[in-house]
Protein backbone atom coordinates (compact mmCIF):
# COMPACT_ATOMS: atom_id res chain seq x y z
CA UNK A 1 0.00 0.00 0.00
CA UNK A 2 1.59 3.28 -1.07
CA UNK A 3 1.83 6.05 1.49
CA UNK A 4 0.42 9.55 1.34
CA UNK A 5 0.93 12.42 3.79
CA UNK A 6 -2.75 12.32 4.76
CA UNK A 7 -2.75 8.57 5.38
CA UNK A 8 0.57 8.70 7.23
CA UNK A 9 -0.65 11.34 9.66
CA UNK A 10 -3.56 9.09 10.65
CA UNK A 11 -1.67 5.80 10.68
CA UNK A 12 1.37 7.01 12.60
CA UNK A 13 -0.92 8.17 15.40
CA UNK A 14 -3.08 5.04 15.40
CA UNK A 15 -1.65 2.29 17.65
CA UNK A 16 -3.81 -0.26 15.81
CA UNK A 17 -1.25 0.10 13.00
CA UNK A 18 1.78 -1.83 14.25
CA UNK A 19 5.27 -0.81 13.17
CA UNK A 20 5.96 -4.33 11.91
CA UNK A 21 8.98 -4.36 9.59
CA UNK A 22 11.94 -2.17 8.73
CA UNK A 23 13.63 -2.08 5.33
CA UNK A 24 17.09 -0.52 5.78
CA UNK A 25 17.77 -0.36 2.04
CA UNK A 26 14.92 2.09 1.51
CA UNK A 27 14.80 3.39 5.10
CA UNK A 28 11.12 2.38 5.15
CA UNK A 29 8.81 1.22 7.94
CA UNK A 30 6.03 -1.24 7.13
CA UNK A 31 2.89 -0.75 9.25
CA UNK A 32 0.25 -3.49 9.45
CA UNK A 33 -3.24 -3.34 10.89
CA UNK A 34 -3.25 -5.13 14.29
CA UNK A 35 -5.79 -3.93 16.86
CA UNK A 36 -5.61 -4.97 20.48
CA UNK A 37 -7.64 -8.13 19.92
CA UNK A 38 -5.11 -9.27 17.31
CA UNK A 39 -2.22 -8.62 19.71
CA UNK A 40 -3.90 -10.66 22.41
CA UNK A 41 -4.66 -13.58 20.11
CA UNK A 42 -1.17 -13.65 18.61
CA UNK A 43 1.45 -15.82 20.30
CA UNK A 44 4.08 -13.52 18.80
CA UNK A 45 3.79 -10.46 16.56
CA UNK A 46 5.03 -12.32 13.50
CA UNK A 47 3.46 -12.93 10.09
CA UNK A 48 2.10 -16.32 11.14
CA UNK A 49 -0.22 -14.70 13.69
CA UNK A 50 -0.98 -11.35 12.03
CA UNK A 51 -3.79 -11.55 9.44
CA UNK A 52 -3.03 -8.41 7.42
CA UNK A 53 0.71 -8.55 6.77
CA UNK A 54 0.19 -8.80 3.00
CA UNK A 55 -1.26 -5.27 2.97
CA UNK A 56 1.33 -3.11 4.71
CA UNK A 57 1.36 0.65 4.71
CA UNK A 58 4.90 1.62 3.72
CA UNK A 59 6.29 4.92 4.98
CA UNK A 60 9.57 6.76 5.14
CA UNK A 61 11.03 6.22 8.62
CA UNK A 62 11.73 9.89 9.32
CA UNK A 63 8.31 10.95 8.07
CA UNK A 64 6.62 8.33 10.27
CA UNK A 65 8.51 9.56 13.32
CA UNK A 66 7.58 13.16 12.60
CA UNK A 67 3.90 12.27 12.19
CA UNK A 68 3.64 10.05 15.30
CA UNK A 69 2.56 11.31 18.69
CA UNK A 70 5.26 11.61 21.38
CA UNK A 71 6.16 8.09 22.55
CA UNK A 72 4.76 6.73 25.80
CA UNK A 73 6.96 5.28 28.57
CA UNK A 74 8.46 1.97 27.46
CA UNK A 75 9.82 -0.95 29.50
CA UNK A 76 11.25 -4.36 28.66
CA UNK A 77 11.12 -8.07 29.42
CA UNK A 78 14.45 -9.47 28.25
CA UNK A 79 14.63 -13.25 28.48
CA UNK A 80 16.72 -16.27 27.57
CA UNK A 81 13.81 -18.39 26.21
CA UNK A 82 11.57 -21.11 27.64
CA UNK A 83 11.10 -19.17 30.85
CA UNK A 84 7.45 -17.98 30.82
CA UNK A 85 8.19 -14.63 29.20
CA UNK A 86 5.18 -14.89 26.87
CA UNK A 87 3.00 -15.75 29.85
CA UNK A 88 4.20 -12.64 31.66
CA UNK A 89 3.65 -10.39 28.66
CA UNK A 90 0.10 -11.70 28.31
CA UNK A 91 -0.60 -11.09 32.00
CA UNK A 92 0.37 -7.41 31.82
CA UNK A 93 -1.78 -6.56 28.81
CA UNK A 94 -4.39 -4.70 30.87
CA UNK A 95 -6.57 -1.96 29.37
CA UNK A 96 -5.85 1.39 30.97
CA UNK A 97 -2.57 0.08 32.41
CA UNK A 98 -0.24 -1.32 29.75
CA UNK A 99 0.07 -2.39 26.14
CA UNK A 100 2.38 -5.38 25.72
CA UNK A 101 4.24 -6.32 22.54
CA UNK A 102 5.39 -9.93 22.15
CA UNK A 103 8.50 -10.24 19.98
CA UNK A 104 7.87 -7.48 17.41
CA UNK A 105 9.66 -8.34 14.17
CA UNK A 106 10.88 -4.81 13.51
CA UNK A 107 13.55 -5.35 16.17
CA UNK A 108 14.61 -8.61 14.51
CA UNK A 109 14.95 -6.76 11.22
CA UNK A 110 17.43 -4.39 12.80
CA UNK A 111 19.33 -7.27 14.40
CA UNK A 112 19.51 -8.95 11.00
CA UNK A 113 20.78 -5.73 9.46
CA UNK A 114 23.58 -5.63 12.02
CA UNK A 115 24.53 -9.26 11.32
CA UNK A 116 24.83 -8.38 7.62
CA UNK A 117 27.37 -5.68 8.46
CA UNK A 118 25.22 -2.56 8.62
CA UNK A 119 26.81 0.71 9.62
CA UNK A 120 26.69 1.01 13.46
CA UNK A 121 25.50 4.63 13.48
CA UNK A 122 22.61 3.84 11.13
CA UNK A 123 21.71 0.72 13.09
CA UNK A 124 21.55 2.77 16.29
CA UNK A 125 19.33 5.33 14.56
CA UNK A 126 17.06 2.60 13.25
CA UNK A 127 16.81 0.95 16.68
CA UNK A 128 15.95 4.23 18.35
CA UNK A 129 13.26 4.89 15.74
CA UNK A 130 11.81 1.40 16.15
CA UNK A 131 11.50 1.87 19.90
CA UNK A 132 9.74 5.21 19.39
CA UNK A 133 7.25 3.71 16.91
CA UNK A 134 6.58 0.73 19.18
CA UNK A 135 5.87 3.03 22.12
CA UNK A 136 2.33 3.81 20.96
CA UNK A 137 -0.09 2.28 23.51
CA UNK A 138 -3.68 1.44 22.72
CA UNK A 139 -5.07 3.87 25.29
CA UNK A 140 -3.98 7.16 26.78
CA UNK A 141 -2.17 6.72 30.06
CA UNK A 142 -0.97 3.20 29.29
CA UNK A 143 2.70 2.31 29.33
CA UNK A 144 4.27 -0.04 26.78
CA UNK A 145 6.03 -3.27 27.76
CA UNK A 146 8.08 -4.91 25.01
CA UNK A 147 9.14 -8.54 25.19
CA UNK A 148 11.70 -8.84 22.39
CA UNK A 149 12.92 -12.12 20.96
CA UNK A 150 15.99 -13.30 22.84
CA UNK A 151 17.91 -12.71 19.61
CA UNK A 152 17.67 -9.04 20.61
CA UNK A 153 19.48 -9.52 23.93
CA UNK A 154 22.80 -8.20 22.55
CA UNK A 155 20.93 -4.91 21.91
CA UNK A 156 19.71 -4.68 25.52
CA UNK A 157 22.56 -2.41 26.71
CA UNK A 158 21.90 0.02 23.85
CA UNK A 159 18.13 -0.07 24.38
CA UNK A 160 18.49 0.79 28.06
CA UNK A 161 20.96 3.57 27.20
CA UNK A 162 18.56 5.01 24.61
CA UNK A 163 15.66 4.99 27.09
CA UNK A 164 17.09 6.12 30.46
CA UNK A 165 13.64 6.03 32.07
CA UNK A 166 12.96 2.45 30.96
CA UNK A 167 12.95 -0.43 33.42
CA UNK A 168 13.72 -4.04 32.54
CA UNK A 169 13.10 -7.52 33.87
CA UNK A 170 15.72 -10.12 33.01
CA UNK A 171 13.86 -13.43 33.00
CA UNK A 172 15.43 -16.87 32.71
CA UNK A 173 14.84 -20.56 33.41
CA UNK A 174 17.29 -22.38 35.71
CA UNK A 175 19.94 -24.18 33.66
CA UNK A 176 18.73 -27.75 34.15
CA UNK A 177 15.12 -26.80 33.41
CA UNK A 178 16.21 -24.92 30.29
CA UNK A 179 18.17 -27.95 29.07
CA UNK A 180 15.13 -30.15 29.73
CA UNK A 181 12.95 -27.81 27.67
CA UNK A 182 15.34 -28.11 24.74
CA UNK A 183 15.69 -31.88 25.04
CA UNK A 184 11.96 -32.58 25.12
CA UNK A 185 11.45 -30.67 21.87
CA UNK A 186 13.55 -33.23 20.04
CA UNK A 187 15.23 -32.41 16.75
CA UNK A 188 13.57 -29.01 16.36
CA UNK A 189 14.68 -27.83 19.79
CA UNK A 190 18.23 -28.96 19.10
CA UNK A 191 18.29 -27.23 15.71
CA UNK A 192 16.93 -24.06 17.31
CA UNK A 193 19.71 -23.81 19.90
CA UNK A 194 22.33 -24.22 17.19
CA UNK A 195 20.75 -21.46 15.14
CA UNK A 196 20.61 -19.29 18.26
CA UNK A 197 24.27 -20.06 18.95
CA UNK A 198 25.26 -18.84 15.50
CA UNK A 199 23.25 -15.62 15.75
CA UNK A 200 24.23 -14.70 19.30
CA UNK A 201 27.80 -15.73 18.60
CA UNK A 202 28.14 -13.02 15.97
CA UNK A 203 27.76 -10.44 18.74
CA UNK A 204 30.60 -11.92 20.81
CA UNK A 205 28.13 -12.89 23.52
CA UNK A 206 29.18 -16.55 23.56
CA UNK A 207 32.97 -16.30 23.69
CA UNK A 208 34.11 -18.90 26.22
CA UNK A 209 37.43 -19.68 24.58
CA UNK A 210 36.37 -22.68 22.51
CA UNK A 211 37.94 -23.18 19.10
CA UNK A 212 35.78 -23.87 16.05
CA UNK A 213 36.86 -27.51 16.15
CA UNK A 214 35.94 -27.82 19.83
CA UNK A 215 32.50 -26.33 19.16
CA UNK A 216 31.88 -28.83 16.35
CA UNK A 217 32.61 -31.65 18.79
CA UNK A 218 30.06 -30.43 21.34
CA UNK A 219 26.64 -31.99 21.70
CA UNK A 220 23.42 -30.11 21.06
CA UNK A 221 22.81 -29.63 24.78
CA UNK A 222 26.34 -28.34 25.29
CA UNK A 223 25.65 -25.76 22.58
CA UNK A 224 22.38 -24.94 24.37
CA UNK A 225 24.24 -24.53 27.64
CA UNK A 226 26.77 -22.12 26.14
CA UNK A 227 23.91 -20.03 24.75
CA UNK A 228 22.32 -19.97 28.20
CA UNK A 229 25.63 -19.05 29.87
CA UNK A 230 26.27 -16.14 27.50
CA UNK A 231 22.84 -14.65 28.04
CA UNK A 232 23.13 -15.21 31.79
CA UNK A 233 26.48 -13.39 31.83
CA UNK A 234 24.93 -10.46 29.96
CA UNK A 235 22.03 -10.36 32.44
CA UNK A 236 24.48 -10.18 35.34
CA UNK A 237 26.35 -7.31 33.70
CA UNK A 238 23.12 -5.37 33.07
CA UNK A 239 21.92 -5.89 36.63
CA UNK A 240 25.21 -4.60 38.03
CA UNK A 241 25.29 -1.65 35.63
CA UNK A 242 21.70 -0.55 36.31
CA UNK A 243 20.90 -1.49 39.92
CA UNK A 244 18.02 0.98 40.08
CA UNK A 245 16.42 0.00 36.75
CA UNK A 246 16.90 -3.73 36.27
CA UNK A 247 15.67 -6.78 38.17
CA UNK A 248 16.24 -10.51 37.61
CA UNK A 249 13.80 -13.38 38.04
CA UNK A 250 13.73 -17.10 37.28
CA UNK A 251 10.73 -18.89 35.84
CA UNK A 252 10.25 -21.22 38.81
CA UNK A 253 10.04 -18.35 41.29
CA UNK A 254 7.55 -16.61 39.01
CA UNK A 255 5.32 -19.69 38.96
CA UNK A 256 5.69 -20.35 42.69
CA UNK A 257 4.98 -16.75 43.71
CA UNK A 258 3.04 -15.18 40.83
CA UNK A 259 1.16 -12.54 42.82
CA UNK A 260 4.33 -11.36 44.56
CA UNK A 261 6.26 -11.27 41.29
CA UNK A 262 3.50 -9.38 39.48
CA UNK A 263 3.18 -6.87 42.30
CA UNK A 264 6.95 -6.26 42.42
CA UNK A 265 7.18 -5.97 38.65
CA UNK A 266 4.26 -3.55 38.58
CA UNK A 267 6.16 -1.38 41.07
CA UNK A 268 9.32 -1.61 38.97
CA UNK A 269 7.50 -0.46 35.84
CA UNK A 270 5.41 2.12 37.70
CA UNK A 271 2.11 0.67 36.48
CA UNK A 272 -1.20 2.02 37.71
CA UNK A 273 -2.66 -1.26 38.99
CA UNK A 274 -5.39 -1.00 41.59
CA UNK A 275 -5.47 -2.83 44.93
CA UNK A 276 -5.51 -6.59 44.51
CA UNK A 277 -4.86 -6.46 40.77
CA UNK A 278 -1.68 -8.54 41.03
CA UNK A 279 -3.60 -11.34 42.74
CA UNK A 280 -6.27 -11.25 40.02
CA UNK A 281 -3.68 -11.35 37.25
CA UNK A 282 -2.03 -14.35 38.94
CA UNK A 283 -5.33 -16.24 38.52
CA UNK A 284 -5.96 -15.10 34.94
CA UNK A 285 -5.76 -17.18 31.76
CA UNK A 286 -2.15 -16.08 31.34
CA UNK A 287 -1.20 -18.34 34.25
CA UNK A 288 -3.70 -21.15 33.62
CA UNK A 289 -3.56 -21.56 29.81
CA UNK A 290 -0.63 -22.48 27.61
CA UNK A 291 0.83 -19.26 26.22
CA UNK A 292 1.22 -20.81 22.76
CA UNK A 293 -1.46 -23.48 22.43
CA UNK A 294 -4.17 -22.04 24.67
CA UNK A 295 -4.98 -25.35 26.39
CA UNK A 296 -5.21 -25.68 30.19
CA UNK A 297 -1.63 -25.45 31.41
CA UNK A 298 -0.90 -24.22 34.91
CA UNK A 299 2.02 -24.70 37.28
CA UNK A 300 1.13 -28.36 37.91
CA UNK A 301 1.09 -29.22 34.20
CA UNK A 302 4.37 -27.41 33.66
CA UNK A 303 6.03 -29.28 36.54
CA UNK A 304 4.76 -32.61 35.19
CA UNK A 305 6.20 -31.78 31.76
CA UNK A 306 9.54 -30.90 33.37
CA UNK A 307 9.60 -34.18 35.29
CA UNK A 308 8.91 -36.16 32.12
CA UNK A 309 11.72 -34.42 30.24
CA UNK A 310 14.11 -34.90 33.14
CA UNK A 311 13.24 -38.58 33.41
CA UNK A 312 13.92 -39.27 29.73
CA UNK A 313 17.05 -37.13 29.39
CA UNK A 314 18.32 -37.12 32.98
CA UNK A 315 21.83 -38.41 32.31
CA UNK A 316 22.52 -36.01 29.46
CA UNK A 317 21.04 -33.03 31.28
CA UNK A 318 23.00 -33.71 34.45
CA UNK A 319 26.32 -34.20 32.67
CA UNK A 320 25.90 -31.08 30.53
CA UNK A 321 24.83 -28.99 33.52
CA UNK A 322 27.93 -30.04 35.50
CA UNK A 323 30.07 -29.29 32.43
CA UNK A 324 28.47 -25.85 32.00
CA UNK A 325 29.04 -25.00 35.66
CA UNK A 326 32.73 -25.85 35.16
CA UNK A 327 32.85 -23.65 32.04
CA UNK A 328 31.34 -20.76 34.00
CA UNK A 329 33.78 -21.24 36.87
CA UNK A 330 36.72 -21.28 34.46
CA UNK A 331 35.45 -18.02 32.93
CA UNK A 332 35.02 -16.41 36.36
CA UNK A 333 31.25 -16.21 35.86
CA UNK A 334 28.86 -16.51 38.78
CA UNK A 335 25.59 -18.27 38.06
CA UNK A 336 23.87 -16.31 40.84
CA UNK A 337 22.39 -13.12 39.40
CA UNK A 338 22.13 -9.95 41.50
CA UNK A 339 19.09 -7.67 41.85
CA UNK A 340 16.46 -10.37 42.31
CA UNK A 341 12.94 -9.04 41.81
CA UNK A 342 11.71 -10.59 45.05
CA UNK A 343 14.85 -10.11 47.18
Amino acid sequence: MASSSHDLAAIARDPAWLAHRYDPAGDKVHFVRAPRETHRAATFLIDEYLPETEKPFVADRRAALAAAAPPAPIHFIFHSAYCCSTLLARAFDVEGVATTLKEPVILNDIQGWQSRGGEPARIAEGLDSALALLARPFAAGEQVIVKPSNLINPFAPAMLAMRPDARALLLYAPLRIYLGSIAKKGMWGRLWVRELFVKLGRSGLLDYGFSSEEILRQTDLQIAAIGWLGQHRLFGQLAERHPDRVRTLDSETLLARPDGALHALSDLYGLALDEGAAARLAESDAFTRHSKGGEKFGAAERQAEQRDAAAVHAEEIDKVAVWAEAVAESAGQSLDLPAGLLD
